[in-house]
């Protein structure tokens, strides 16, 4: 087990030929799986394969300290809270050696996505932002823009690939002005970001938002 994953990722082949793949953050608390049986259903793209990586479990400051599934710690839900920048950028480099083994393993960066769900997506958007060649797209789910002081620095590869922000208009969790804050703070630097909000959704997927995404993607690294 490595400070960052746990175990081998959740992997749902294409069925038809593989033109791209998307790379899927779960959040807080939970583990690849379901999102791979997600993939795999309902929101599942013939030509695409998913890879749904499990979180090692580490102390969670924003849960008193508990340990459970976690990709870096979070410290505050708060816009302005402070982040765990070593955390952080250490669960970015995993993140981008799964982008660089899907590239040696021959699909090309910019028909890869990478993208994940709460923390996940947080993390999956500061990723592949910081990744140094063009994506095929991002996605943040219910997500937030971590280390957003940083951007646009010296990352440039990725300030122009499509970026796919859902959000539920009844998140209590993460509140949906936390995402039109982070929608807003890319698109200074990345004009190419859509914002889908859906209607009485809380912190939570829901069918018509994964029916949207698989078009995304359909249209991004699958084509």
């Amino acid at each position: 087990m490595s400070a960052i994953a746990q175990g081998t990722p959740a992997v749902v082949n294409a069925r038809g030929q593989h033109k791209g793949t998307l790379i899927f953050l779960h959040g807080l608390g939970d583990q690849g799986h379901g999102w791979a049986d997600a993939f795999g259903s309902e929101a599942r793209h013939e030509n695409i394969k998913a890879i749904c990586p499990h979180s090692a479990e580490r102390a969670v400051t924003l849960n008193m300290g508990m340990r459970m599934p976690a990709w870096y710690d979070l410290l505050g839900l708060d816009a302005n809270a402070p982040e765990d920048e070593t955390g952080i950028q250490a669960a970015a480099r995993y993140v981008h050696q799964l982008i660089d083994a899907e590239v040696a393993a021959g699909i090309p960066a910019n028909r890869i996505a990478v993208g994940g769900f709460s923390m996940g997506g947080a993390l999956a958007i500061y990723a592949g932002l910081t990744y140094p060649q063009k994506l095929g797209a991002i996605v943040g789910l219910s997500s937030f823009f971590l280390q957003r002081t940083k951007f646009p620095g010296n990352f440039t590869a990725n300030n122009a690939t499509p970026i796919f922000l859902g959000h539920g208009s009844s998140d209590f969790l993460v509140p949906l002005q936390v995402g039109q804050l982070s929608e807003q703070l890319i698109k200074q630097f990345n004009p190419n970001v859509e914002m889908h909000v859906y209607r009485g959704l809380q912190h939570s997927s829901s069918t018509e938002e994964m029916r949207d995404l698989k078009t995304f993607l359909g249209n991004h690294i699958a084509k």
